[in-house]
């Protein structure tokens, strides 16, 4: 396929080339709806989980996509993006049916990660943080159930927001687990993020706020020494310039004999493996389709979990979510490194997400947002052992607004 396109309105009319070796795209199109807009000078790219009218979602799985139609219609959030005046510019790769932390496909392949080409980007939307990673298009859709845009936003060293749950609506988006499942969007800088969230929340961004850093004690404790030393001058810059407190998760679930941030997981994990077989066990079961490896051992980890846990699950998560509300005020946001570690080797995970600590320690990070509801966005902040690590910043459900104001003023501090 010609990777040259011409867009009118679209920076001068230049011819744009995309870079094959990114492996970031599984097709590409040319898709404007409108001329004018808050978003006419952008381009973008739609994670493969996300309708396009006459086109295959195909989920990044072959057999998904040989058995489901073309979309009739774009997702709410595409159309929100091409009557903005945004031009479309094609599907981008990710895990396989979303289910999967670390951007490798077995069949289309692993995006490549610019910012660590020996390393994994992080998925599930691998291509779309790629595709904006490599200076491809403006800003990507994605979807984040369990730090889907989060994690390979950190690893690629770009901006990611996944919003409060509900706030973007997921019409002609295949769901993964309903309870958690959420669209964002990638961008290099604060600046794009907040224009393109800011249209799929339909809220008025906001300039200057003011707040309050809550640093998380067991999101830095609890991640690699070259990562909390990576912080260190971090932290000083920003308590040099926001008022800001240590806070601990077992002050607010009260789970004092708990180590780290796992008991968080652990009501986490139930309860999405749950949504997902409930949502794609079915499909699974009667079409049989060709898995690759990890994704079947996902699938079959999902199939075989002991649904006598959720009522217990269920209930700790309702009491997480009640006693975080009750402590995190409209203009507080807790602080934490994105994730504990860079982003692997390729190659250096293995099949079987049960051995070793690299998935439960993710999740770990990420379950706090999913289990509360929270808008969460990490930014880049700090190299580790040459490759990039963000800086989470979580807001109050419903404050997304802020946090995305916020957000940049903490990007000013850092780049001074």
């Amino acid at each position: 396929m010609d990777s040259s396109c011409r867009f009118p309105n679209y920076r001068s009319s230049q011819t744009f080339r995309m870079p094959e070796s990114s492996r970031s795209f599984l097709a590409q199109m040319e898709i404007r709806a409108a001329v004018t807009g808050p978003l006419v000078d952008l381009s973008f790219g739609v994670k493969d989980l996300i309708d396009i009218a006459g086109h295959v979602t195909g989920c990044a799985n072959p057999d998904w996509a040989r058995s489901h139609p073309p979309a009739v219609a774009h997702a709410v959030c595409v159309e929100q993006c091409l009557q903005a005046g945004a031009v479309c510019l094609g599907k981008t790769c990710a895990d396989e049916l979303a289910f999967g932390l670390t951007g490798e496909n077995a069949f289309y392949g692993t995006p490549l990660n610019p910012a660590a080409p020996d390393r994994v980007p992080g998925g599930s939307s691998s291509g779309s943080a790629v595709a904006v990673a490599a200076g491809e298009v403006d800003f990507a859709l994605g979807t984040d159930t369990a730090g889907s845009i989060r994690l390979p936003a950190s690893n690629c060293g770009i901006w990611g927001m996944r919003p409060s749950h509900g706030g973007v609506s997921v019409a002609g988006v295949n769901p993964l687990a309903p309870g958690f499942d959420t669209v964002g969007a990638f961008a290099r800088n604060g600046e794009t993020l907040q224009r393109v969230m800011s249209l799929l929340l339909n809220v008025d961004p906001l300039s200057t706020v003011s707040g309050r850093l809550w640093l998380l004690q067991e999101g830095f404790d609890a991640a690699e020494p070259a990562v909390r030393k990576a912080f260190g001058p971090v932290l000083k810059r920003l308590a040099g310039s926001f008022p800001s407190r240590e806070i601990s998760l077992r002050s607010i679930d009260g789970e004092a004999g708990v180590s780290g941030m796992d008991n968080w997981r652990q009501v986490f994990q139930p309860i999405q493996w749950a949504e997902i077989w409930s949502t794609l066990g079915t499909w699974i079961e009667s079409a049989r389709p060709a898995l690759g490896e990890r994704t079947r051992r996902n699938f079959e980890l999902a199939k075989g979990l002991d649904r006598r846990l959720l009522p217990a699950a269920l209930a700790r998560r309702e009491r997480y979510r009640a006693a975080l509300a009750r402590v995190l005020g409209p203009e507080d946001v807790i602080c934490f490194p994105t994730v504990h570690a860079p982003a692997p080797l390729k190659g250096s995970l293995g099949l079987d997400r049960t051995q070793g600590d690299y998935f439960p320690r993710v999740l770990a990070r990420m379950a706090i947002a999913g289990i509360c509801r929270l808008p969460q966005i990490s930014l880049p902040a700090v190299e580790v052992e040459g490759a990039p690590v963000g800086l989470s910043l979580l807001a109050a459900e419903g404050n997304d607004a802020f946090l995305m104001a916020f957000a940049q003023g903490v990007a000013a501090v850092l780049d001074d």
